[in-house]
Order: C-alpha cells, then sequence, then structure tokens
C-alpha cells in the first residue's frame, strides 16, 4: 500500500511540477514581449538592422517557398479537378484554388516553412551568441543585446512572412493554373473569371494577411525567446531549436483555428 501511494504522490508532484514549469515559463514569456517592445524604439531608428535581418529570414527562405508554393498548387490543381469533375463542376477548379491557397494553406504552409528554415536557424544563432557569452560581452558595453540582437530579427521576421505568404498564394494559383489550363484543358478565360467573381479581396485576401501577420509575431517571437533563454551549451541550443520548431508548428495550428472561427464564422 505504501509503495502504491508513493507512486501516486510522486506522479502528482510530476504533474504539479509540470504546470507550474509552463506557468513560469509563461510569465517569463510576458515579461520578455514586454522588454522586447521597449526596446523596440532603438532598433527601429536603425532600419539597415531589420533589412540585413530581412535579409536572412526572407530572402533566404525564398527558393522553400517558391518550390512549395508551385508544387503544392500543381497537386491542388489535380485534387480539385478531379473531384469536381465527378459533379460538373471542374471550371470552377480556380475558384476552389485561389480560396484554398489565399484562406488556409497559403498562411499555415508558408508559417510552417519558415518557422522549419529561418525559425530554427535564429534560435540557434542566439543560443550560440549565448553559449558563446556574446550577449553578455554586449552588456559589458552598455549595448542592450535585446535591441540590438533580438528587435531586428523579430521585426524582420514579422514583416517578412506576409510577404513570403503572398507569394506563396501567387505562385500556387500559378501552379493550379498550369494543371487546370495546360494540363486538364480548363479554359483560361473560366479560370480566371470564375476565380475573380468568388475571392473577395477584403474577406479573403486581408482575412488572409492578417492570418500570415498573426503566425509570424508567434513564430518569431518563440524563436527569439526560445534562442534567448536557451541553456548555454551543445544540449541546450539543440533542444530549444527542436522546440522551436514543435511549439512554433502547435501554436500555428491552434492559432489558425481560433482565427479562422472569428473571420469566417458568417460566410
Amino acid at each position: 500500500m505504501s509503495v502504491v501511494l508513493t507512486s501516486a504522490t510522486n506522479r502528482i508532484r510530476r504533474l504539479g511540477g509540470w504546470v507550474t514549469g509552463n506557468i513560469i515559463t509563461l510569465g517569463l514569456a510576458a515579461r520578455f514581449f514586454v522588454a522586447l517592445l521597449a526596446a523596440s524604439g532603438t532598433c527601429l531608428r536603425r532600419p539597415g538592422l531589420v533589412v540585413r535581418e530581412m535579409y536572412f529570414i526572407g530572402v533566404m527562405s525564398l527558393v522553400i517557398i517558391l518550390v512549395s508554393g508551385l508544387f503544392v498548387g500543381l497537386v491542388l490543381g489535380l485534387q480539385m479537378y478531379d473531384t469536381l469533375q465527378r459533379f460538373g463542376s471542374g471550371d470552377i477548379v480556380g475558384t476552389v484554388v485561389a480560396l484554398a491557397l489565399v484562406r488556409e494553406l497559403g498562411p499555415v504552409l508558408s508559417a510552417l516553412l519558415i518557422s522549419s528554415r529561418a525559425g530554427s536557424a535564429v534560435t540557434a544563432e542566439i543560443g550560440l551568441m549565448k553559449t558563446t557569452e556574446q550577449l553578455s560581452a554586449l552588456e559589458m558595453m552598455a549595448i542592450h543585446p535585446v535591441a540590438r540582437v533580438v528587435a531586428p530579427r523579430f521585426w524582420a521576421g514579422v514583416l517578412s512572412v506576409p510577404l513570403l505568404t503572398s507569394i506563396f498564394n501567387v505562385v500556387g494559383i500559378f501552379g493550379g493554373y498550369l494543371v487546370a489550363v495546360l494540363l486538364l484543358g480548363v479554359d483560361s478565360g473560366t479560370f480566371w473569371s470564375q476565380m475573380q467573381a468568388a475571392v473577395d479581396f477584403r474577406v479573403d485576401v486581408v482575412n488572409g494577411v492578417i492570418k500570415s501577420l498573426f503566425f509570424g509575431v508567434a513564430i518569431i517571437f518563440i524563436s527569439v525567446f526560445q534562442g534567448y533563454h536557451a541553456t548555454p551549451t551543445a544540449v541546450g541550443v539543440s533542444r530549444a531549436t527542436t522546440q522551436t520548431v514543435v511549439v512554433s508548428a502547435l501554436v500555428v495550428l491552434g492559432m489558425d483555428f481560433v482565427l479562422t472561427a472569428f473571420m469566417f464564422r458568417g460566410i
């Protein structure tokens, strides 16, 4: 009986420790976010820092965005045409591809790809700077590491994600056009006219951009937070990089459901 009670007590203790640890992490993240916003003024007065990080986060992610967007559009065109053709509605394949990309697949897939490519790199970079005591050296020189290192990467990511998402959507629609018009024989004029008639700029396009903006804030903040608070060891940086990808994916998917429920509930 005592062994059973001890085992149950240990489980309750571990559960309590897990809950307490997560609450502490959330509080630490909230304080870090406030400090990041407070330090952003110094960063924004030096736009060269943000532009340089936009090159690293945005331009260096273009290849995976372009290739992924093209193949997603190709696959969507094939799958949607096959399904719609059974109901005699193959001509609206452009509408379905555009709505799927602009509303859902574009923002979500772009955010997941950016978190895997750029978010993990940002976490590893800041974590290595902490491990090699570069952040401490900045503090010794009276330079705030959050303003000099974290804030430029954060704002560069926030600006880059909506731009990359827009590129993903355009390339994906072009991929759907290639399959529908050139391969499956859908009339080009019908493809574009049906799409223009069905896709609403305010409801579909603007809401998709708002989604990507929220996703950008989330994944880049998770990246810089994990890197800045990583344990200054090789194992700690590796664990922080893994947590960045996993947590970002879960947060993006959860936020997508919440934002979709608010944006498209009345449609």
